[in-house]
């Protein structure tokens, strides 16, 4: 084949690969070919490569996506969590949950414990994880989810809003019960939790023990309702008083040191 028939039909597959929306068979079809001459490789092991590597970065490209949708403050993975500094959080029950299993079940997770004790990194690793799992995720904070639902209802919009919260595989609600809350934000947030309870899965960090949430949700009843649907068939994990967050700072400078 000559070279000028060789760089026709490369311009001529390049043309294709645009029109079926296949980039990264246009971006490797050479390379490959190559590798594939290289290595022996019959026609058949060439396509297979071929489209998997189409396979492979579509994946990253939807997982990627996900997680930028997430709205996570800072991704943060459960592989660079340190279990082995806090050896009271159960870990294995913690890489069980990554599975996703919870999610298929529509089961809450909830983590508790004082501040600085690893709930938001776990909260956020296992969220990610449900992203790898191509999984539509969100996350928030009890008191941003509260603001844009009364700016919602302000704009005759609450339906619509609450409907979205809804629609999402997972969602994570951070600093639950950190702020007292008028009853009329607490009723918003309840539609959203009693709205997903059994359908779809929520992950909730909290520094509160559940006896002393009617410090911050006043109106008993509603704070009781709320506490029903948040601990049906929950995985309650308890993450202690001891800061994780300061224990891995001191490691850090004492890594520093060396």
């Amino acid at each position: 084949m000559s070279a000028a028939v060789l760089q026709l039909n490369q311009a001529t597959i390049l043309q294709y690969t645009r029109q079926l929306h296949l980039p990264t068979v246009g971006g490797q079809f050479q390379q490959l070919a190559e590798d594939a001459v290289k290595q022996k490789q019959g026609h058949v092991a060439y396509l297979e490569a071929l489209l998997g590597a189409e396979i492979e970065e579509r994946e990253k490209n939807t997982i990627a996506r996900r997680i930028q949708e997430a709205k996570f403050p800072k991704v943060k993975t459960l592989e660079e969590f340190r279990f082995e500094d806090v050896p009271h959080i159960p870990a294995a029950q913690i890489r069980k949950l990554a599975e996703g299993g919870y999610l298929s079940r529509s089961e809450p997770v909830i983590l508790l414990g004082d501040a600085g004790t690893g709930k938001t990194h776990m909260a956020t690793g296992l969220a990610v994880e449900a992203c790898r799992q191509r999984k539509r995720v969100r996350f928030t904070t009890a008191a941003e989810l509260v603001n844009e639902l009364i700016e919602a209802k302000n704009q005759s919009e609450l339906n619509r809003v609450t409907n979205r919260w809804l629609r999402y595989e997972l969602i994570v609600i951070d600093e639950m019960a950190y702020v007292a809350m008028p009853e009329a934000a607490v009723e918003l947030l309840f539609q959203v939790i009693s709205g997903r309870a059994e359908r779809a899965a929520v992950i909730i960090t909290t520094n509160l023990p559940f006896s002393e949430w009617t410090t911050m949700f006043t109106n008993a009843r509603l704070c009781k309702a709320m506490l029903d649907r948040l601990t049906d068939q929950a995985h309650i994990i308890e993450t202690g008083s001891e800061s994780y967050r300061f224990r891995r700072t001191l490691a850090k400078k004492k890594g520093g040191k060396g």
